[in-house]
């Protein structure tokens, strides 16, 4: 991860001054600067505006709207700024670092690189121009070459926390993962309330098995920033198994994506033990096909009004609530079921089953943080898929790229036809076999008990462990892993293989 926009100091006591205007200049820019370290960002834009009338080329007035401009996401703006501060002043490392790090926000990585590198050529020993050319790269999965721009950081700033932070994230990367524990740790000591390394730490102990230790670690996600809109402030306690809720009411909450709340919800049945009652929240895609789960619930759609609760937890803190450990996985399979009337619906529209069928989910949410990853292009997936099978797509939606492809092979697809996930629930059960990447069906597949592969990339989730091709979350589940190599050409040749053999 990168630092903010505005950690880096800029001396504006040398300022270029002109000779009927370098006073005024001098004093807009010191108080532009001053208004620009107390927050006041509005009233800084102004002050420095004041300097480019004056002096339309002043490099520390555009550096610094450029600055700005990051801070507040506007990013095109601020390479626009950056740029031209560069141009009139090609020798300051910090202002290509800025560029750098706004390019980066755009997805122009590979022009951030060149901007980085351009900073560490004035400066070789700035070790945040070394940090975020590493951050760069992972980006990239050149995490080889990250783990040695970090390294130099390191070895240029010792107590560079951020730096151990992200060497950890892509030792992670590379399948290191008890390095990756040790650089969280010591990026930990460094800085106390280093969230980021805290959660990334307890997902490395979740992909090992230690549930213990990683599930308790898990909680600090609520201490980031990208989980402070999804953090519920009730005015009833959070329960996290700590007492006695007999006779008493909680309200479980899903808090992530579709397919953690199918996962997490097959512990709602196991409140009936401790004599609680429950009221579910989840998304309205879910209220029909959860509804099916068992024992005595309210099922509620996420925004509607809430009835009374005494406590309340969200989803993805019952593993730890419940003090599950790999041993006592409640994976009972099925706990979700398929409503009858959608069966029969689909079912007739199907028509009849004249050779085995696969149903078919290629690609995830593109906002999913690992999407480049995990997901995959039809075409890469479709050259492996053999004739002798009838295909069904589960996706509800298509990406632009697919379109074509889909539209010209002989691929069922029925697109805004699913409803909600209790129709794809129906087709999921209306197939011999699902082959998905990690995404939503994947994890509705597995919960209803029906034969399911999941295709995965090289570095996977932390619910799918280390190294195995089963899951003690569900029974029915098939796993296939990307080498280290991270092409899917090798993966989906053994899927192809397996699908002849499975149907003999």
């Amino acid at each position: 991860m990168e630092k903010k926009l505005f950690a880096y100091s800029v001396n504006l006591n040398s300022a270029r001054k002109l000779p009927s205007q370098s006073s005024d200049v001098g004093a807009l820019l010191r108080k532009g600067f001053s208004q620009h370290q107390q927050g006041k960002l509005s009233q800084a834009i102004l002050t420095y505006e004041q300097v480019l009338q004056l002096q339309p080329n002043n490099f520390d007035a555009l550096q610094l709207l450029g600055v700005i401009a990051g801070q507040n996401d506007n990013h095109s703006l601020a390479v626009d700024f950056l740029t031209k501060a560069v141009e009139i002043n090609p020798s300051s490392p910090v202002s290509f670092l800025n560029l750098g790090l706004s390019l980066k926000a755009m997805n122009r990585v590979e022009e951030a690189i060149a901007s980085y590198d351009l900073a560490i050529k004035l400066m070789p020993e700035l070790a945040d121009a070394h940090n975020n050319r590493g951050v760069a790269l992972e980006s990239l999965n050149r995490s080889h070459e990250a783990l040695q721009c970090f390294d130099r950081a390191i070895l240029i700033d010792p107590d560079y926390a951020r730096a151990y932070y992200n060497r950890g994230v892509s030792l992670e990367s590379l399948g290191r993962l008890y390095d990756a524990i040790e650089n969280y740790d010591f990026a930990i000591k460094l800085n106390l309330e280093d969230i980021d390394s805290y959660f990334n730490k307890s997902l490395v102990l979740l992909t090992l098995g230690d549930f213990c230790l990683g599930w308790s670690l898990y909680e600090s996600r609520w201490s980031k920033e990208d989980f402070a809109e999804k953090k519920r402030n009730y005015n009833k306690p959070l329960w996290i198994g700590q007492h006695s809720i007999l006779n008493k009411t909680i309200l479980l909450h899903a808090e992530q994506g579709l397919g953690d709340t199918i996962q997490f919800c097959r512990y709602v049945p196991m409140f009936a033990e401790l004599g609680a009652e429950v009221v579910l929240e989840v998304p309205c895609h879910l209220t029909s096909l959860l509804s099916s789960l068992d024992g005595s619930y309210r099922i509620v759609a996420t925004g509607d009004e809430l009835p009374f609760f005494d406590y309340h937890c969200p989803l993805m803190s019952l593993p730890l609530a419940f003090k599950t450990s790999l041993e006592n996985i409640p994976n009972f399979t099925p706990y979700l079921f398929v409503n009858k009337a959608k069966r029969e619906v689909w079912n007739s529209r199907l028509g009849e089953k004249k050779m085995p069928r696969v149903g078919l989910v290629w690609s995830g949410s593109s906002k999913h943080k690992n999407d480049q990853n995990r997901s995959l292009q039809l075409s890469e997936l479709i050259k492996y898929l053999p004739g002798e099978f009838e295909y069904l797509s589960l996706q509800n939606e298509v990406r632009e790229i697919d379109i074509e492809i889909l539209n010209s092979s002989s691929i069922r697809h029925f697109g805004d036809d699913l409803s909600d996930f209790s129709d794809t629930a129906a087709l999921c059960e209306l197939v011999d076999l699902v082959v998905s990447v990690d995404t939503s069906v994947a994890h509705l597949a597995g919960a209803l008990g029906q034969h399911t592969w999941i295709i995965l990339p090289y570095r996977s989730d932390f619910r799918w462990l280390l190294g195995r091709n089963d899951s003690p979350w569900y029974q029915s589940v098939k796993l296939y892993r990307q080498d280290v190599d991270r092409g899917w050409d090798s993966v989906l040749n053994v899927v192809n293989k397996d699908l002849l053999t499975f149907f003999g």
